[in-house]
């Protein structure tokens, strides 16, 4: 079982950044991937970003160069640096884990983001 929650979530200006948070508790040894998505009002929750145990990243294409996932292996940790905020990237941010980024088992609660002047 893993537990994960998110801090850092917030209102910031369209071109500002910031720095999302994930805590993960565990038993396990090993988290294979960490991963972020995001659901906008009204639409699917969609893929972000993710990082495997050997730091191997993926991401959308829509963050692409503004964002950038890293992880803490000791501490069971990771972090979305969001930069070049944009409005269209206000969403809830989940946190996710699981042995495959992309089809995580485990989910936070959520943080929200709004981009917004």
């Amino acid at each position: 079982q893993v537990q994960l929650a998110e801090s850092g979530g917030g209102l910031v200006q369209p071109g500002g950044s910031l720095r999302l948070s994930c805590a993960a508790s565990t038993t396990r040894s090993v988290i294979d991937s960490m991963a972020w998505y995001r659901q906008a009002p009204g639409k699917q929750r969609e893929f972000v970003a993710t990082i495997d145990w050997s730091g191997s990243t993926k991401y959308a294409d829509s963050v692409k160069g503004r964002f950038t996932i890293s992880r803490n292996n000791a501490k069971n940790m990771a972090a979305l640096q969001m930069n070049s905020l944009k409005p269209e990237d206000t969403a809830v941010y989940y946190c996710a884990a699981g042995p495959n980024g992309l089809r995580p088992d485990y989910w936070g609660q959520g943080t929200q983001v709004t981009v917004s002047s």
